[in-house]
């Protein structure tokens, strides 16, 4: 990996671990619902001048179809559900729950029939993965909200699901005219909801989460990934959404005083190699599967993410995740 490569990789690993840390501070007094309208209007209306650059939206409106189902699983509810589960938990914990994404991605691809056989090794990732989110959530239960918890099983079915969607209707369309189409679309149908939830008072804290999360994990974050993956490649590129978790979890600790539990430390490295080794295709890695393109999207989350080529057209993909 070139120098370039290497930046650009940390920079988008540290920017889609970001979002779970200022969801978590946005929504002590930002309603769930307001908070989503507020960083999707950002975020698209800073992708605008590079749509438009593109020629337009015409890309998303000749699938307009596929680009609301789109919206809704990615976008539209698994952020509204990451944010409301975050008003009940730490956001170290959070991460770690939708570290699960590939985990369930893979399952998803068995049961639609998308997949080849399981290997014993993808089976063994499977059963850790599982067995992580049992002892993070056993070992700390009486930390956690049971709703929140259940919230965050929505957001990882989503995240799922989404690029499914992605892959069989939206993989041969441009990316970011896609990406900024459902992100004004989730903040139109947010609105008036927003409207009528304005915030009494914001902190300058909040403020700031509030514009970071637009600007950075979503706007600015899509022109870094894309560069990274015409630099790097698509397979490669993928690696950051082991790498999310990890960056999450130290920026709670860290900014937010959050405790690093027994459950995170036993439960997390468990997901994070169930992960890997789910992923893997039989005869070789993760990283060198070119048919596995895990894309962060929710960005929290991830934050919400597009896979694309380097040539700047939508891949498929198999699973997702998001900080």
């Amino acid at each position: 990996m070139t120098r370039r490569g290497w930046l650009l990789f940390v920079a988008i690993s540290i920017i889609w671990g970001m979002p779970y840390l200022l969801i978590r501070v946005a929504v002590r007094d930002v309603e769930p619902g307001t908070l989503v309208f507020l960083r999707t209007s950002i975020g698209g209306l800073v992708l605008l001048p590079f749509v438009a650059r593109l020629g337009g939206f015409g890309p998303a409106l000749r699938r307009w179809r596929p680009v609301v189902l789109f919206t809704i699983i990615e976008i539209a509810v698994p952020w509204l559900m990451l944010a409301s589960a975050e008003q009940h938990l730490s956001s170290s914990v959070t991460a770690v729950l939708v570290s699960m994404v590939p985990i369930v991605g893979v399952v998803l691809a068995r049961v639609l029939g998308s997949a080849e056989r399981a290997t014993r090794l993808q089976w063994l990732g499977l059963v850790l993965g599982v067995a992580g989110v049992t002892l993070l959530v056993g070992l700390d239960v009486g930390t956690f909200s049971l709703l929140a918890v259940l919230e965050i099983g929505v957001v990882v079915v989503c995240y799922a699901v989404g690029p499914v969607i992605q892959a069989r209707h939206l993989a041969d369309t441009p990316a970011l005219p896609i990406v900024a189409a459902c992100l004004l679309l989730a903040a139109t149908g947010y609105l008036p909801y927003a409207a009528l939830h304005v915030p009494h008072s914001l902190s300058g804290t909040q403020v700031a989460s509030l514009v970071a999360l637009g600007v950075v994990c979503t706007a600015a974050a899509f022109v870094i990934f894309f560069a990274l993956i015409a630099d790097i490649g698509p397979a490669r590129a993928t690696v950051i959404a082991q790498v999310n978790p990890a960056v999450a979890v130290l920026l709670g600790v860290v900014f937010l005083g959050e405790a690093f539990t027994r459950g995170m430390a036993v439960g997390f490295p468990m997901i994070l190699v169930g992960s890997v080794l789910a992923a893997r295709r039989a005869g070789g890695s993760a990283a060198a599967d070119q048919s596995i393109r895990t894309v962060p999207v929710a960005v929290a989350n991830t934050a919400a993410t597009s896979p694309v080529s380097s040539d700047g057209s939508s891949q498929s993909t198999s699973t997702s995740s998001s900080g």
